[in-house]
């Protein structure tokens, strides 16, 4: 009999073969798909993220705990589509137009799938119009956006720009993180939110949700 803490421990040592196992097992005992998403994949996840919040993991860590956790996911998934009541929010999180870096992009996704939310990662070089009609069909509780360039940053500003002019602004928080961002510039283009990592990432949309 597979267990849901063994799960949560196969997440945690990053073991996603045994986690996809797992999974698939506690599916065949018919255990709740919230359970095997909460209190196992996410619990495992969650202690990750505390000691990487403790300094006591690093990115490597975290990204192989990330890895699993996903491994797990993507069974139970499928079998949830339709019904968000397992979710704590809906996310759709992208790298801003003119920009390929993806690293900080994708651990904050995995932090906040570990952390209970749906997330659509729309991947990197993003355009605001892109940006506009992803809220427009997903309807998301949050937009997040990175940028790790300064050459780039701008189209944080243009794409809440578009948002305002598709009458959608209003509808979503928007929140902006990465190397060359701070609080004062999130402020200043009218964000709702800025994270200066992963970790606070989840904290933040926790506090806007």
């Amino acid at each position: 009999m597979a267990t849901l803490e063994e799960l949560s421990q196969a997440v945690i040592e990053g073991d996603y073969e045994k986690s996809e196992l797992l999974v698939k097992e506690l599916v065949g005992q018919k255990t709740d798909l919230g359970d095997i998403l909460n209190k196992g994949l996410i619990a495992g996840m969650n202690h990750v993220g505390e000691q990487f919040k403790e300094g006591n993991y690093f990115v490597p860590e975290v990204m192989i705990s990330a890895r699993a956790m996903q491994a797990g996911l993507n069974i139970i998934e499928p079998m949830m589509a339709g019904t968000n009541a397992d979710y704590k929010g809906t996310i759709i999180i992208g790298t801003v137009q003119g920009d390929v870096h993806d690293i900080g992009k994708n651990l904050v996704t995995m932090m906040l799938k570990g952390g209970g939310y749906k997330v659509y990662d729309i991947g990197t070089d993003i355009k605001p119009e892109r940006f506009v009609s992803e809220v427009r069909e997903k309807k998301p509780d949050i937009l997040a956006m990175s940028s790790l360039l300064t050459t780039t940053m701008h189209y944080m500003q243009k794409t809440i720009d578009a948002l305002v002019a598709a009458g959608l602004r209003d509808k979503v928080k928007v929140i902006v993180g990465g190397a060359p961002i701070t609080q004062a510039y999130a402020d200043k283009i009218g964000a709702d939110g800025y994270s200066k990592d992963a970790a606070s990432a989840v904290d933040l949309v926790g506090k806007l949700i």
